[in-house]
């Protein structure tokens, strides 16, 4: 089968710095690729290049010239005056819609022959349901004011709307760049199966590591200016990367061991091998390189202490919160305890950032009550970003909030040091905050959070920007960290190796309390009935008030766990004194009274414990 497309010896620098080098590659109609890499490595300019929209330092991109290609960066980009409406269509690439919107011209201007062509561009492109599955899609996308203004819209929804352009174009090849970021689990759920579904091409870059198993049959991974390939899924690809390292990592200390050899031979003086082969000096050169090891590991580093926290963490008692006609808290009562994970999911816009920023009182409540222990020491992670003045240099913002940084007790580091650890060389600390890409950005802010020893970290979509390899250390960092975490993530693989229960977040002040990660959820969503809805619904105002029912805590739960382990062996033990005593064993009266003493204690015990989880099972 023929390539669609054919990359030869692609290669582009930025500067003195070498993105990637002699890429080449065919994509063949129905792959399904991923391309994995770490921040800075080039990997949205690699596709860029493939769009047309950079140009390479040298090779070629070959492409079959009747290909409908669909683009989708990171930021989408929106005409300034567009309305939702106009924005979906693209009349850039898309033949239907350059003939829809000719004929809306034709028959705004009144010209008869032209209204004339464009109904027989559309009868030929057999484009006239083109708008209905146009509007059916920006309504299933949540888009109700189709001729509401673009530049009015949030990020996700202008992901979304983009998306809505991209299928709507029905192009042959994909070429997706970070497609997750900003968009809910519903939406990447949606897109997921779709992908899976579609006959197209895909040439995608994305952290999201479940989407990528679930939709790539290849994985592209460029390292150190090179590109590696992989048939097969994400987690193939994991087994054969680990294979290469530890291969590449055995060809290292073979090369050392024998490069030790080889320097003795070359230490001796010149007269020594004057005679000996030219061939034998060229190797040793060659080896001393390959010793050196050319991967670069370059990992970020996530060390440090949490503050000491005190058994008091966090109380809500009956808070409520609105912003005009949309609730975002209604009667929210919760505690929270010690060491407790806790992930946030929802639709966008149904309240989770507001949640997180009236927990710390960035937000006013409208009424209830918060109550903070004295010892929590928030770490907030914020999707906003930075505040930084970004004319700064990074080592100078830093510096700005503290110029000594303890990192554990005993262990200090200077602004400079501490920056190495999340990757800034020294020469990347003189740049300009402005210059910074988007994984720079978002190390940098994490730095800024963890510098100051936080106890109770709230992070707020940290897995945007960040590449798979600085996520799987965050997520090592956090299942370790000793402290309470709430974590706003769409990523479902980094929900479900850090939370241990999520809120859900369901619209009008509803959160409810789900004991399990992601995946536990999104089970018990597939494994429940789904009733349908009767014909006649009465209106809101006419439905009566629903009492919702009272909740298991996060602490609650725990005992309810606790109280079934230690019923099991109070009743294991009674049983062993009843057969004690039904077996007739003779034995000395003292022994025989501290058993029956301890049969009464046991028999005591467990009605007690047996009436409060009784309790707490009415809550589960």
């Amino acid at each position: 089968m023929a390539n669609i497309i054919s990359i030869e010896n692609l290669t582009k620098s930025y500067g003195d710095r070498l993105l990637f080098g002699d890429v080449t590659l065919g994509l063949q109609q129905g792959d399904k690729v991923g391309i994995v890499a770490r921040n800075g490595v080039g990997k949205s300019t690699f596709l860029e290049i493939i769009a047309g929209t950079e140009s390479a330092d040298s090779g070629t991109v070959t492409v079959r010239s009747d290909l409908r290609i669909g683009y989708l960066p990171q930021e989408p980009y929106f005409a300034p005056d567009a309305t939702i409406r106009s924005a979906a269509i693209d009349n850039n690439s898309d033949p239907r819609a350059q003939a829809i919107v000719a004929h809306r011209a034709a028959i705004e201007s009144g010209d008869e022959e032209a209204i004339k062509e464009a109904v027989h561009q559309i009868d030929v492109l057999n484009a006239w349901d083109y708008e209905d599955r146009l509007l059916q899609r920006l309504t299933a996308f949540g888009f109700k004011d189709l001729d509401a203004p673009v530049a009015h819209l949030s990020g996700g929804q202008r992901k979304r709307l983009a998306l809505v352009r991209l299928v709507m174009s029905e192009p042959e090849l994909l070429l997706l760049d970070e497609p997750t970021n900003h968009l809910d689990i519903a939406t990447i759920e949606w897109l997921e199966n779709y992908l899976r579904r579609s006959k197209a091409t895909i040439l995608m870059v994305t952290h999201d590591r479940y989407f990528l198993d679930r939709v790539c049959s290849k994985i592209i991974e460029i390292d150190n200016a090179t590109t590696y390939e992989v048939e097969g899924n994400y987690s193939m690809y994991l087994r054969r990367r680990a294979e290469r390292i530890e291969a590449m990592e055995a060809d290292v200390a073979k090369a050392r061991n024998t490069l030790r050899k080889e320097q003795e031979w070359m230490s001796r003086q010149p007269q020594a091998r004057a005679g000996k082969a030219k061939f034998r000096i060229d190797a040793f050169y060659s080896l001393k390189e390959r010793a050196r090891g050319t991967r670069q590991q370059g990992n970020i580093r996530l060390e440090g202490e949490s503050s000491r926290i005190g058994s008091k963490i966090f109380e809500a008692r009956d808070v409520c919160k609105r912003f005009g006609d949309k609730v975002i808290l209604d009667d929210f009562t919760y505690t929270f305890a010690r060491g407790e994970k806790l992930g946030i999911v929802g639709v966008n816009g149904v309240g989770k950032s507001t949640f997180i920023k009236l927990l710390q009182g960035l937000l006013p409540i409208d009424s209830g009550e918060w109550q903070l222990g004295e010892t929590v020491r928030f770490g907030y992670y914020s999707q906003d970003g930075i505040a930084f003045n970004s004319n700064k240099k990074v080592v100078d913002a830093i510096t700005e909030l503290a110029d000594d940084i303890e990192l554990k007790e005993g262990i200090h580091l200077s602004p400079m040091q501490y920056l190495q650890r999340f990757l800034f060389s020294p020469k990347d600390q003189q740049k300009y905050i402005h210059t910074l890409s988007g994984g720079e950005r978002c190390r940098l802010h994490l730095a800024t959070v963890l510098m100051r020893q936080p106890n109770f970290l709230i992070l707020d979509e940290p897995t945007n920007d960040l590449d798979i390899i600085t996520l799987g250390i965050l997520e090592e960092y956090l299942v370790n960290f000793q402290g309470c975490v709430i974590v706003i993530s769409h990523d479902r693989y980094f929900l479900d190796n850090i939370v241990d229960h999520l809120f859900v977040m369901e619209g009008d002040g509803v959160v409810r309390d789900f004991p399990g990660n992601y995946s536990d959820y999104r089970a018990y969503l597939d494994s429940i009935e789904v009733v349908e809805k009767p014909t006649e619904t009465p209106s809101r105002q006419e439905q009566p008030r629903r009492e919702r029912p009272v909740k298991m805590s996060f602490k609650e739960r725990k005992e309810f766990e606790a109280l079934e382990e230690s019923l099991q062996a109070l009743n294991k033990e009674k049983s062993e004194l009843e057969a004690f005593f039904a077996s007739g064993e003779d034995t000395d009266a003292g022994t025989f009274a501290t058993r029956s003493q301890r049969y009464s204690e046991i028999s005591d015990i467990i009605d007690e414990q047996e009436m409060r989880w009784l309790e707490l099972s009415e809550k589960a």
